[in-house]
């Protein structure tokens, strides 16, 4: 199938374009600056910015001019399917917003192609629990891509395990840096993280399935943790003993500023994410383990991968799919 990603530089895009090539699909990626992406064997890249008006009408192309319209390109290549893996909050305060305009002109230029797929990552979570920003903003762009003359597919997933997921370097660095930490209730609420190989699984394995198509699917790994256990199961493996004290008084907004005391995440990354934390993220529905079938990855292999495929780094954050820096 012939496909384009967007987010391509992303924790989640980076993975899953060559995923998709493994599976044999034409993927095409769409990026703010092509001389500064290297793409896989096989895969095209097309120049655009979704969070420009001009230039997302506007992108590098082979038209005869140089320059086409990126709906008529898309329609040139024979697109598909498209995935949306957009999130910009990294950006600051605003991001909702940013959000909220990039997601609406991705509708109105696959709205103008013969694209008949979109697929989407966003987060899990219930509203009734008065979803934080940064999962109140997944569930925003989900419903404005809803709004698309197209068929949308979501996955929704929690706490994403591997190097380079923004919620995953927190966690990682808290484990490796503190002995004893003073956390808020939050460290008691129940998530169910998944590893990165089996997000990427999914994502692909969907687009596969027909009948996914105008569906949502909640995915998540094998283990129902607490905060506390997948803090103290990272710190086990990187070979130090955690102390968590939990205290009433601690907010989420205070939290936040102690985490960017002693880790490198920006605050701009570490508020949203720590807000999120009350909200209990736990698949309840788990139909799509019937459709795409694969052994799910446990979480305390999950974390000894991203532990050694880290082993090295430098602990600068780069955020995941429901936190992905670019709009790419």
């Amino acid at each position: 199938m012939k496909v384009l990603v967007t987010g391509a530089t992303g924790f989640v895009g980076g993975r899953l374009v060559p995923a998709l090539r493994t599976a044999d699909h034409d993927v095409t990626v769409l990026v703010r600056d092509a001389d500064r992406y290297d793409p896989p064997a096989g895969v095209s890249v097309v120049e655009g910015d979704l969070l420009e008006p001009d230039d997302c009408e506007l992108v590098v192309g082979d038209g005869p001019t140089g320059e086409q319209s990126l709906s008529t390109l898309l329609d040139a290549l024979e697109i598909e399917a498209a995935y949306y893996l957009v999130h910009s909050m990294q950006a600051g305060n605003d991001f909702e917003e940013r959000d909220r305009r990039i997601a609406r002109r991705f509708v109105r230029v696959v709205n103008d192609t013969d694209v008949e797929r979109v697929l989407y990552l966003g987060g899990l979570g219930e509203e009734r629990d008065e979803l934080s920003k940064h999962l109140r903003s997944r569930r925003e762009v989900e419903y404005i891509l809803s709004q698309g003359e197209y068929e949308l597919t979501t996955l929704r997933a929690a706490i994403i395990i591997g190097n380079g997921s923004a919620s995953f370097d927190l966690v990682e660095q808290l484990a490796r840096r503190l002995p004893v930490m003073v956390t808020p209730q939050w460290v008691q609420t129940k998530c169910q993280p998944i590893g990165i190989d089996d997000v990427v699984a999914y994502l692909v394995g969907i687009l596969d399935h027909p009948e996914t198509a105008g569906e949502m699917y909640e995915i998540g790994g094998p283990d129902v943790l607490t905060y506390d256990e997948v803090l103290r199961e990272t710190a086990r493996q990187i070979g130090r003993r955690l102390t968590i004290l939990p205290v009433p008084v601690l907010t989420p907004r205070l939290s936040a500023y102690w985490v960017g005391l002693v880790t490198d995440v920006p605050a701009s990354i570490a508020r949203p994410l720590i807000d999120g934390l009350k909200n209990p993220v736990v698949v309840d529905d788990d139909r799509i383990e019937d459709i795409v079938q694969f052994e799910l990855t446990p979480f305390d292999e999950a974390v000894s991968a991203a532990l050694g495929e880290g082993e090295g780094r430098e602990t600068t954050p780069v955020a995941d799919a429901t936190s992905a820096p670019k709009a790419d």
